[in-house]
């Protein structure tokens, strides 16, 4: 994956570029010191993803966040401030990182990434999809969707056809625009659904809205974390997804906790 850092504090950027270099598949295209530069910067270099840090100078992380999605990469942020976490939902980010940004958290925000990467390999590629022998479920051809597809599972397309999610084996979805991503069995799915949409699609499926962009399975949470106003659900991959106000009281009713 092709990468940009941007941070306006020299020491953390160089720092966070060290630490990438040590990741294997990882190439950092460009630094930058403000969010003006990091949108530049994601324009002529077309990054996989960019690392954001969002007290910058000359538009904000969360700003320069909003333009580089725009441009098709995704954006971890890094930052000081643990509140800042419902912002990074709020933009659509696949993580972020407190600093200092250690080695086993930035490496598991670099799998979620690299989840988010495969799965939009298969929508943005202009292959002609061709006939192949079934080889697993991620190649296998399949046929059309079907016009009314039961809603026990969702029709998703990949590189050679389609694939058959089942509802059952979606462990959380996040919203990606027009697009969600499903998570199911290590890996993440492109779909095209609003959140809205699936709300309905998944009334009575056992996934909890815990956040106007994420919906989670209540048996993968293995602890809770508040920091200050935010509370965060941890689930069992280490992801942490911020609950959002008004989902609040029925997420802890159901987890059995108290506010």
């Amino acid at each position: 994956m092709r990468l940009v850092v941007a941070d306006d504090e020299p020491l953390a950027r160089d720092l966070l570029r060290t630490l990438l270099e040590e990741l294997p598949g990882l190439a950092v295209a460009a630094l930058a010191e403000d969010g003006e530069e990091a949108i530049a910067a994601a324009r002529a270099h077309r990054p996989d993803l960019v690392f954001l840090d969002i007290d910058m100078p000359n538009g904000n992380g969360v700003h320069a966040a909003l333009e580089i999605a725009r441009l098709g990469a995704e954006v971890i942020f890094v930052t000081a401030h643990e509140e800042h976490a419902v912002d990074a939902f709020e933009v659509g980010a696949v993580d972020y990182l407190l600093k200092p940004v250690r080695r086993p958290r930035l490496a598991r925000a670099i799998e979620r990434a690299r989840l988010r990467y495969e799965a939009r390999r298969p929508a943005q590629s202009t292959e002609p999809t061709l006939p192949a022998p079934a080889q697993s479920a991620e190649d296998a051809v399949a046929a059309p969707e079907p016009a009314a597809a039961p809603d026990d599972a969702f029709w998703v397309p990949v590189l050679r056809g389609t694939v058959r999610v089942a509802v059952d084996d979606v462990e959380r979805v996040e919203a990606a625009g027009d697009h969600v991503y499903l998570h199911a069995a290590g890996r993440a799915y492109l779909y095209r659904s609003t959140m809205a949409e699936m709300e309905q699609r998944l009334q009575g499926s056992g996934l909890l809205r815990v956040h106007r962009s994420a919906f989670i399975r209540p048996e993968r949470v293995v602890a809770t974390h508040r920091r200050g106003k935010v509370l965060a659900l941890e689930l069992s991959d280490g992801t942490q997804i911020p609950v959002g106000p008004r989902f609040r009281a029925a997420a802890l009713a159901l987890l059995g906790k108290t506010a």
